[in-house]
Formats: C-alpha cells, structure tokens, sequence
C-alpha cells in the first residue's frame, strides 16, 4: 500500500486551477520530487498535503488517513513535516529554542507541572531535549546551537529549517526548494543531508527543486508539473526524455 496517495486533486481559487487532477503516489522510503516551471503548482500540492490549503476536488491519504480536509496540526500529528521555500523561523531565539518550539505538539503535561517544573513536566521536557539534540547533531548545528538564528548565514538558516521540520520525528518530510540559493558547496552538504534523512532515518521524502542535476541525480521517481496537471512521471532518466518534459522547459522549436 502507498504511505501516500493524491488522488484527482484539483485546488482552484475563483476561476482558476493552481492544480488539476492531480495523482501522486509515494511509497515508503522513497524519495519522489516533483518538478516543473515556476507557477506549474508545486508549492501548491504541498500546500494539501500539509493542510495549508483544502482541495476544492479529490482526496489525500496519508498512512490510512484522510487528510483532505484535516488540518495541519492533525496532519503533523499523523507524521507528516515541511520545510519551507522562504525561511519560517524565529530570527530573535537560537537555533535550539527553534528546534524546541518545533516539539510544543508533544508537550502534553498539565499547567501544574509545568509551574513547578516536576515529574511528568520534566520527563517530557527531558525527552523532548533529548530529539532536538540528537537533530542537531545529525545536522551538525553544533557551533550554532545557542546562536540567534537572524545572525546566521542564509545556508546555515535553510539547515535549521530543515532540522526543525526533522524535530517533529516525520514519517513523511516535505522539502519545498531547500538549496535555493545556496552555494555549490552548500548545496553537496544539503543533499548528503537529505540521502542521510533517508537511509539513516527511513523517512519518506517528497522534494521540490529546480536543480534539475540534484533532482536526476538522488530521486527515485519524479512528478512533473506544468499548468498545474502532471504531464510525465517516473524515473529520473525516463522523465528527462520525456518530449512534454523538454517542451515544458524550453518551449517548442516553433
């Protein structure tokens, strides 16, 4: 069975569709990117799947649930993470305290345990310390763990963006463009980053990336968008033979 299912999605706003009958299928473990010009809809398929936006058509599936209309903090509960194209972090708090704020949907304890920080308050909040440390070794945040994040280098900030999408412990982890903008070198530590997340960790990963040489290079089978419908799919050879690819990108010869 697929961990995830988009089936026949359709999102419009007034007269137009940002998607349009859109399938996607991602099985466990895979990394599955998706690709297409700017304004083909690729943000926007994030956006339903994490909840930001509601299909006005069809459904998603995530592990047996519905997320069609689920909201994105049912939808983070299910295991389901992003990181985003422009940075969504907290400039004024280190890079740990963003990590921290990222576990607040396991904070479960009562207002009394936490005014006197004491049993089940502090084992939480132990256990909680405990991931966000483990991220931050995993993506070597070290030297920057009690720094602001507004001081940071943008590469470095794009890492933190990631580490807290990690934070949440996702089964599914949406990548919406996470070396934009980075340096060459930049980008070869993010995409180590990115295999390590699935062979060490075993997370699903869905990316957006307009590096067309990352994307052919790590993915295991990518969707292709343009105009928001899904014009070729498959594995990362196939897909850039694909004439409607080509025509997609460079416009016809006429």
């Amino acid at each position: 069975m697929a961990q995830l299912s988009v089936e026949n999605v359709t999102l419009s706003f007034g007269g137009i569709n940002a998607l349009n009958g859109v399938d996607v299928v991602v099985e466990p473990g895979e990394l599955v990117s998706v690709i297409g010009p700017n304004g083909a809809g690729k943000t926007s398929l994030l956006n339903c799947i994490s909840g930001f936006y509601h299909p006005t058509h069809g459904r998603i599936t995530f592990e047996g649930h519905d997320l069609t209309h689920a909201s994105p903090h049912t939808i983070t509960g299910y295991g389901v993470a992003r990181a985003f194209q422009n940075i969504e972090l907290f400039g004024g708090v280190s890079v740990l305290e963003n990590l921290m704020l990222a576990r607040h949907t396991y904070l479960k304890y009562s207002i009394g345990a936490a005014s006197v920080f004491y049993g089940s308050a502090r084992r939480v909040e132990v256990e909680n310390r405990r991931v966000v440390e483990d991220v931050i070794d995993f993506m070597e945040l070290e030297p920057y763990r009690k720094a602001l994040v507004g001081n940071l280098p943008y590469g470095v900030r794009k890492r933190v963006e990631v580490a807290r999408a990690l934070s949440l412990e996702p089964k599914l982890l949406l990548l919406d463009e996470p070396m934009a903008g980075m340096t060459l070198e930049e980008k070869e530590d993010m995409v180590r980053f990115i295999l390590d997340i699935l062979a060490e960790r075993g997370t699903t990963v869905i990316l957006i990336e307009h590096d067309l040489g990352v994307v052919m290079d790590i993915s295991d089978r990518v969707y292709v968008l343009d105009f928001g419908m899904v014009i070729a799919t498959g594995k990362p050879e196939d897909v850039a033979e694909n004439p409607a690819v080509i025509e997609a990108y460079v416009g016809g010869a006429g």
